[in-house]
């Protein structure tokens, strides 16, 4: 393949924090959905990982800590973009920009600010690419949640005009987005997705996820504790809402626990507490679902796919791979895409989604 105008990379580090997605995509004109062409994931480093799970919450010197991880980010970053042009057979100078999204440690749109770690600059030196970063804060500013914004995206990738479909992005935390075959594309953050799930195998298993959903599977769900974790305030708000651990996260599930819980059953409590949140969300506010279709790593857990068939019987439930995009690569493929509408400055936030005040230019530029 011979490169061309109009090759972004797009990168994704998520809630889970298990890694990064690069993608490079093909990007013709702004109204027409990207081109997966090319796709690496790099795990992160245990002790990377470990640091940005501590500064996920309070913590001893972390402005320090916060921008030495912003600068390893950005090393692991470049790292996974030179895989990525070596696998491709590029070179940077064949890429336009590259679409980072950074990692989330706070997202508190109802304070007015949200916070993704990864040294923009650096990576714009590392790699001698443009960088676009920071998508979230100018929604915040107007007045939005800053998220999810990738219903914008979903719209010109799945819509159906003969089928109304939801798209399920199931990373750390789960978002839907309503796709109506006749009407306005709609979207939230539903709830917690893999995150708990990750956070309590890891402790008690030593795995970094629950694969195929299968220790969860084995348990029985606990009812006492899924009502307390159902009871939270956030799940009952109305849209546009969005969330991350800075509400669902392990001090939160532990005050909930008196203690002589088995795990497993814990596990199995908290891919309820996930399952329910979906469902309910696309039954209360999606109305006329003919398919729902599932994208993020949430996708390779068979157990909670399981699940949601059984609670939407009436709705066809799959991964985005059966309407043409891996399910891995969605949210990595959004941010390339961001970043060719910051530089050709066309909005990429959706109003309605949001809440946002009105149509924003998303993104800081760091030219080569």
């Amino acid at each position: 393949m011979s490169a061309g105008p109009g090759l972004f990379i797009g990168l994704m580090s998520g809630t889970s924090l298990d890694g990064i997605d690069a993608v490079v995509a093909s990007i013709g004109n702004v109204d027409t959905a990207p081109r997966l062409l090319h796709s690496h994931y790099q795990p992160f480093e245990p002790r990377l990982r470990d640091e940005l799970l501590a500064l996920q919450a309070p913590c001893e010197n972390e402005l320090h800590r916060a921008a030495l991880a912003a600068n390893q980010l950005a090393h692991a970053y470049a790292a996974a973009i030179h895989a990525l042009l070596a696998k491709a057979v590029l070179h940077a100078s064949d890429i336009e920009a590259i679409g980072c999204h950074g990692q989330t440690i706070r997202h508190r749109p109802e304070a007015g600010y949200t916070m993704q770690l990864g040294n923009a600059a650096l990576l714009a030196e590392l790699t001698g690419i443009t960088v676009v970063n920071d998508f979230r804060s100018r929604d915040i500013a107007a007045g939005g949640q800053g998220a999810p914004l990738l219903p914008m995206l979903h719209q010109r990738l799945f819509h159906s005009a003969s089928e109304h479909r939801v798209i399920v992005n199931i990373g750390g935390i789960a978002n839907i987005t309503n796709l109506p075959s006749n009407g306005s594309v709609t979207g939230f953050d539903c709830g917690p997705g893999n995150a708990l799930m990750d956070e309590w195998i890891a402790m008690h298993r030593h795995e970094p996820y629950d694969k195929n959903g299968a220790w969860a599977a084995g348990g029985s769900v606990l009812p006492e504790l899924y009502n307390y974790l159902f009871s939270n305030t956030y799940l009952s708000l109305p849209p546009p809402k969005s969330t991350g651990r800075d509400v669902f996260n392990l001090a939160w599930l532990k005050q909930a626990l008196r203690g002589n819980e088995l795990p497993q059953d814990v596990q199995a409590t908290l891919l309820e507490l996930s399952a329910q949140g979906i469902a309910q969300a696309i039954t209360k506010y999606c109305t006329g679902t003919q398919a729902a279709f599932v994208c993020g790593g949430g996708a390779h857990n068979h157990t909670l796919m399981a699940r949601l068939a059984a609670l939407l019987p009436r709705i066809k439930i799959a991964d985005t791979a059966a309407v043409g995009l891996d399910a891995d690569w969605v949210e990595a493929l959004a941010f390339a895409w961001f970043a060719k509408l910051a530089l050709r400055h066309e909005p990429g936030n959706l109003p309605v989604v949001t809440g946002a005040k009105g149509l924003r230019i998303l993104g800081a530029v760091y030219s080569k």
